[in-house]
């Protein structure tokens, strides 16, 4: 294999990998020196001419002619006169004798090892090349397609071609993905697996909401909306805390939009999340009323040194402040950053009682429906009837009500 034969077929590949020339340039050049030293122990005294558009190459060895006797003749720039006369008749003592060294004269082996090594030095060039892309992109969203469903992952495409990954962990529980699907999701983070950058995607991180509302609400791009904080129960519920330092901008309006306008595309890209949005302060009591929305709260006690904080609500605000499944108080301890407690607060002519809803971790949903179905809808007005009378009116066995009974008793206890 010949310079130009080699050169070119090596430029041919570092520009399908889109390499620059200077780049290009400096590999051959490494891969070269490399060949030089092996064969000559050093390159100190050789100079390389590379001409990639051309396919050329020359390298030149530089040495000073010395005479045959000479102590420094095994030096690595030094060579004996009567050598330097056989490449020129008329060479003498002290001039410097410049030698073209051609491929040829490495052994072809050398060459195909060198070829190997161009390639091998462009594969880590680009691997090299795509972790430092992503690497900063790193929170930002980004468009892939999907090309194959695994039970760990989704692998996708991204424009040029690159593999990305959507772990099972990172996708929103309702996400269904078909292959050829368009999927945006933010880079959360660039892993090195077995020496080839793995790009990890997340649907999940609270980050992607905060890069939806900014691609979706101008304010926000621009920075006269700040987000101050987000929250999420993935493709559940989310709560985003957002201020702004125009006092004429209504931040929550802006970011909802008119007629939910804005915000919607944001629910439909999280698989329906419902998001709450809602204005930050300062006041502390303010804003764990706020997170606590659409609840309404009657009183707060703070205790700064527990981190906790008691919220007092009337008995029909109780369930709309802890949410389904409890989500609505989870999310409003994790924005304000303390542990809320909610407590009944009761008027002074008024007689605790529960909702029924509040049993269901104890009691089974269909049974509460059951008793709902006859107008019973509070812990008070089922223990207000005998057990024959619940038998009577109700499609429940009598161990379920005694089961029941007890559970709504052992709350007033």
């Amino acid at each position: 294999m010949d310079a130009a034969i080699l050169i070119e077929s090596f430029a041919d590949f570092a520009k399908q990998k889109n390499i620059d020339r200077p780049t290009m340039i400096r590999i051959l050049e490494d891969v070269f020196r490399t060949m030089i030293r092996r064969k000559f122990e050093t390159d100190e005294n050789f100079d390389i001419i590379i001409n990639a558009d051309k396919g050329d190459l020359e390298i030149w060895r530089f040495r000073e002619i010395v005479d045959d006797n000479s102590e420094d003749i095994w030096d690595h720039d030094k060579i004996s006169l009567s050598e330097a006369q056989k490449i020129e008749p008329d060479f003498e003592i002290g001039e410097e004798v410049a030698e073209q060294i051609t491929l040829e004269d490495f052994g072809r082996r050398a060459v195909m090892t060198a070829r190997q090594t161009l390639i091998q030095k462009v594969k880590d060039l680009e691997k090299d090349i795509l972790y430092q892309k992503y690497k900063d992109l790193v929170g930002e969203i980004i468009n892939g397609e999907v090309y194959q469903i695994l039970s760990r992952e989704v692998l996708l495409i991204d424009a040029e071609g690159n593999e990305i990954s959507i772990p099972k962990n990172e996708q929103i529980s309702k996400d269904r993905f078909r292959k050829g699907d368009q999927v945006r999701a933010i880079v959360d983070r660039v892993d090195m697996v077995n020496g080839s950058p793995k790009i990890i995607l997340s649907r999940t991180s609270p980050v992607f909401l905060e890069r939806l509302f900014e691609s979706e609400v101008p304010e926000v791009y621009d920075g006269l909306i700040t987000i101050k904080k987000v929250v999420r129960e993935p493709g559940e519920r989310a709560k985003v805390a957002v201020e702004s330092y125009d006092d004429r901008i209504d931040p929550v309006g802006a970011c909802v939009g008119m007629k939910g306008s804005r915000i919607h595309s944001i629910v439909r890209e999280l698989q329906n999340e419902n998001i709450d949005v809602i204005n930050f302060t300062d006041n502390m009591d303010l804003y764990i009323s706020r997170a606590l929305s659409p609840a309404k709260i009657g009183s707060i006690k703070t205790d700064d040194g527990e981190g906790r904080v008691s919220v007092f609500l009337k008995p029909d605000q109780v369930s709309l402040a802890i949410g389904k499944g409890g989500q609505n108080i989870k999310l409003a301890s994790r924005l304000v950053g303390m542990e809320i407690d909610v407590f009944r607060e009761l008027g002074e002519f008024e007689e605790e009682d529960v909702d029924l809803d509040e049993f269901g971790d104890e009691i089974e949903d269909w049974v509460i429906d059951e008793l709902k179905r006859i107008g019973l809808d509070t812990a008070k007005s089922v223990l207000t009837l005998t057990k024959e009378e619940l038998e009577r009116r109700t499609d429940l066995e009598e161990e379920t009500i005694d089961d029941v009974l007890k559970i709504l008793k052992q709350e007033f206890e």
